[in-house]
This record gives C-alpha cells, sequence and structure tokens, in this order.
C-alpha cells in the first residue's frame, strides 16, 4: 500500500498476526511481562502491541505503539519488548517497530486492563 494512500475498503488497519504458529502464545506472553512505568498494565492487554508476525524460520516482527506520541519511553519500550522476547527458546531474531497509524485508543485495552484500571 502506498504511504499516502487510503486504506481500501475492508482493508485492516492493523496487519494480522501469527496466531497459527507455534510461537506465538509464547511470545504474547513475554509482551506481558513488560509494563508501561505509568500505567500499572502490560503493555499487551493496554492494547500497544499491534502485530506479531513469525516467519517459518523463528525470526519474529512485532509492530506496536504506545499510548502518546510524548511518551516518555518511547526510546526504551521497543529495547524492553526485544528483551523479553528474544531470550525465548526457538526464537531467532526479534524486530520491534513503532507505528502511530492507526492511534491507540482506550477500546484497544483488553477487558482485563479496562477492569485493573477502573474503567468497567
Amino acid at each position: 500500500m502506498n504511504e499516502n494512500a487510503e486504506p481500501l475498503e475492508g482493508e485492516p488497519l492493523i496487519a494480522p498476526s501469527s496466531i497459527d504458529h507455534p510461537l506465538y502464545e509464547k511470545v504474547v506472553e513475554a509482551c506481558r511481562t513488560v509494563y508501561d512505568p505509568e500505567i500499572p498494565v502490560n503493555i499487551y492487554d493496554l492494547g500497544l502491541i499491534y502485530t506479531v508476525k513469525i516467519t517459518p524460520e523463528n525470526k519474529v516482527s512485532i509492530i506496536m505503539t504506545l499510548t502518546a506520541p510524548g511518551c516518555p519511553v518511547a526510546g526504551d519500550m521497543p529495547g524492553w519488548v526485544v528483551d523479553a522476547v528474544e531470550p525465548l527458546d526457538g526464537v531467532q531474531h526479534v524486530e520491534v517497530d513503532l507505528t502511530w497509524d492507526p492511534p491507540w485508543g482506550m477500546e484497544m485495552m483488553s477487558d482485563e486492563a479496562r477492569l485493573e484500571l477502573g474503567f468497567m
């Protein structure tokens, strides 16, 4: 898709994850060990992890966002995710990219996160 082009109707704003890959659940659990220091909920349940793609060679590519572009840990959090996922048995390489499109919103949080933060 061209960077300036509008998404086609029906095209997802967030790329699908490799949910059928044997490492997927382990990667998700590793992401759940990473917390935004200002929010007592892990980044996965906050909805900050948009896509987890895993190749047949077990190379992991994660697309994530932050709650706001001015987040004070913007430069650090992708490294925290790499540090959490890379040690998993079988993972060959981890790459984490930040995106601001689509922007994060509170509707992206899991029910557990909403409950923890008192929104339910």
